[in-house]
């Protein structure tokens, strides 16, 4: 009980000494995208279309962490400098509060975590009205996020492998970590003694899909203090597994001081991307300066001279020299298109169906109502 009390304290100081993370001081960037589905998970939706677009341009989509907005979390990473750059789009799926006061995803949610369900078909939805919208590639489709938006990639990697050619997880968990709150502190504290054919057939078990399979990208501070470094361990081991390749690396490189490795496909293309950033905490890796600088930093955005954001993108063949831009004109004249797709503006409780309640609990017994009635407090449980 010990354990857990003082996990649950630590987050709970988290959210205090940083509430919200928005960082003041520069112009909003996105813009908010509404007409995507009936989100039942009830998320918002924020975009990012530059000036300058490519043909057929690939779409990233980014899931912030815990007690950070879309916003904050472009402004940390600088994605919507690299699209301005390279003329890419951007999706931002953001969570609300009344979903979870921490703003956290609900990745450890049975009702939020499989395909077609939940906050995971919300972002599915998002997904599609982009390439319905604005034209995206449906063959490059990227997602990434960090913490909780880092377990929620995995969700999404593992639930619709159909419609990612790549993903990166940072500081995250392997997909099938948890169903409920207590189990999502275990393993944020250290994965679980699983072997990797289990892991591996937890992804198979997501879905109906049986390859080609997306390309990993594992991004972990070897100080993190919030998720364990053996949750990188487990999401590297679970990837090794549903591509089929072996423990051992095709490639090993120290890069600005931090470990790369990367394991080939037949055709010597790497397949898995696995970084240990040196003595970083729990956050997304920045480089802030040197030609390579983007982003800035902020809490949970940390200065490591290696920019992940630059080098995902790198990795996903978004940084090609030579790949011509075209200006994308406004559709319908300046007026925003309405898709014809099913809108839901409807609070969360009324996306989903209703919850059995839980029985009210006293004296001894009464330890895991203690357990949630802290974790109400510290803003990680709905």
């Amino acid at each position: 009980m010990a354990r857990l009390s003082a996990t649950i304290a630590r987050l709970a100081a988290m959210r205090a000494s940083h509430p919200g993370h928005i960082i003041a001081g520069g112009p909003d960037r996105l813009t908010n995208f509404d007409a995507f589905g009936t989100n039942p998970g009830a998320l918002r939706a924020k975009i990012y279309v530059p000036d300058q677009i490519g043909e057929k341009p690939a779409l990233v989509v980014i899931l912030h962490g815990c007690t950070q907005t879309a916003e904050g979390y472009d402004r940390g990473a600088g994605w919507s400098q690299l699209a301005d750059e390279h003329g890419f789009l951007l999706l931002f799926p953001e969570q609300q509060r009344a979903n979870n006061p921490n703003l956290c995803f609900n990745w450890f949610s049975s009702a939020d975590n499989g395909r077609d369900r939940g906050e995971a078909l919300s972002i599915k939805q998002m997904i599609m009205a982009m390439v319905e919208y604005h034209g995206a590639d449906p063959s490059r489709i990227f997602v990434t996020g960090l913490s909780a938006g880092g377990a929620m990639t995995s969700v999404m990697l593992a639930s619709y492998p159909e419609l990612f050619a790549g993903g990166a997880i940072i500081a995250g968990l392997p997909y099938g970590s948890a169903s409920n709150m207590p189990q999502a502190l275990e393993a944020m504290r250290g994965a679980g003694a699983f072997s990797a054919g289990d892991l591996g057939n937890r992804v198979r078990r997501a879905s109906n899909h049986n390859g080609p399979w997306p390309r990993i990208s594992i991004w972990h501070g070897s100080a993190d203090a919030t998720v364990s470094c053996t949750n990188a361990d487990a999401i590297l081991a679970q990837w090794l597994a549903v591509h089929g390749l072996n423990a051992a690396p095709d490639a090993s490189e120290q890069i600005a001081g931090h470990c790369r490795r990367a394991w080939n496909d037949a055709a010597g293309r790497p397949v898995i991307e696995d970084y240990r950033i040196a003595n970083m905490g729990h956050g997304a890796p920045l480089a802030t300066i040197g030609q390579d600088a983007c982003g800035m930093a902020m809490p949970y955005m940390l200065e490591a001279g290696i920019s992940s954001t630059r080098r995902m993108a790198s990795s996903w063949g978004l940084l090609e020299t030579g790949r011509e831009c075209i200006f994308a004109p406004p559709i319908g004249n300046g007026q925003k298109a309405t898709l014809t797709l099913p809108v839901s503006g409807a609070s969360r409780s009324e996306a989903l169906p209703t919850e059995p309640s839980r029985p009210e609990v006293s004296g001894k017994a009464g330890v895991e109502k203690a357990i949630h009635d802290a974790l109400r407090a510290a803003g990680l449980i709905r």
